[in-house]
């Protein structure tokens, strides 16, 4: 059901080409900001320690930074976790302090501005655990984006899988610009929201993929841009409707979620906004600069020289 009926096919293509060029221009961007800042890679990757605590009333979490910042952690991360009373507090690997002591040094902190706060869990990550992780991160999206391109050469063909995965990552890096470019913490939570975008925009992609197939076979006169104007103006309103209900869902997480799932929230929400943007303006004008056509769908039926008889 079409809640959103669109009666002219809208001309993308005729703007394929600066589409693309914004998108490369970003990408380089994007690029540029890893290469020079990097990610600012939590705990998870980095090493160090979390304490979760307890406090008997709703704890006061900026009072709780001022503290630890006054005895010499001000690079210690603290929010809520679960409720308004627990406390989750992550810091930084610091050479010479082991981590059961740092977590004493913690709680003696806490204990002089409150007698009643409770050690739940103390949790150590040593830096050789961050260096697998960071490994075994990047090659989750390597071996994801392998998976995505070889579904699609086997479902459609491979300009269509080319084009996917260029789109796909395009849209990855510029995550990963934006966490870099304002150097915002990149943890286990926030991997997988990348990972997460990655199926997410795949799936943006079949939509339309399938949809210029189809008319392909259908649209026998038309011309190529013609055929993919069509294919995407006929799937903008499943695009509206299920992004819009996917965006609202993320945006409860990222207003009201607290500092547990803002960054996890931040980066679906860059990934949807461009997953959108990467479907319908980047990988639909790399089908024609890849030179798709209808042969590639429908082999030319070849004349016998000689009529058989039966």
């Amino acid at each position: 059901m079409d809640f959103f009926k669109i009666k002219r096919d809208i001309p993308f293509m005729s703007y394929g080409r600066y589409t693309t060029s914004i998108s490369l221009v970003t990408f380089l961007i994007a690029i540029f900001f890893l290469a020079t800042k990097g990610l600012n890679f939590g705990v998870d990757f980095t090493g160090g320690t979390v304490i979760e605590v307890h406090y008997a009333q709703p704890a006061d979490v900026a009072q709780v930074r001022e503290h630890l910042a006054a005895n010499g952690m001000p690079d210690a991360l603290v929010q809520n976790f679960g409720s308004s009373q627990d406390v989750l507090i992550q810091i930084p690997l610091k050479q010479n302090v082991a981590g059961a002591k740092l977590s004493e040094h913690v709680m003696e902190t806490l204990l002089q501005h409150d007698a009643k706060v409770e050690k739940r869990r103390v949790e150590f990550v040593g830096p050789q655990v961050g260096n697998d992780l960071v490994e075994n991160g990047a090659l989750a999206l390597l071996l994801v984006s392998f998976g995505i391109v070889g579904y699609l050469w086997v479902r459609f063909e491979w300009k269509f899988g080319l084009a996917a995965i260029i789109a796909n990552l395009h849209d990855v890096v510029i995550i990963l610009g934006f966490f870099a470019f304002f150097q915002w913490e990149f943890s286990l939570s926030v991997l997988a929201a990348v990972l997460a975008v990655l199926g997410y925009s795949v799936n943006e992609s079949v939509v339309v993929f399938d949809r210029i197939r189809e008319n392909f076979r259908n649209m026998r006169k038309a011309e190529v841009t013609e055929i993919i104007d069509n294919a995407i103006t006929r799937t903008m309103s499943r695009t509206i409707i299920t992004h819009g209900s996917t965006q609202m869902m993320v945006g409860a997480m990222l207003f009201l979620g607290g500092e547990t799932l803002h960054y996890f929230a931040m980066a679906l929400t860059i990934g949807i906004m461009f997953s959108i943007y990467s479907s319908v303006l980047v990988a639909s004008p790399l089908l024609i600069l890849l030179g798709v056509s209808r042969e590639d769908f429908i082999k030319p039926v070849k004349e016998d020289a000689e009529e058989v008889l039966p």
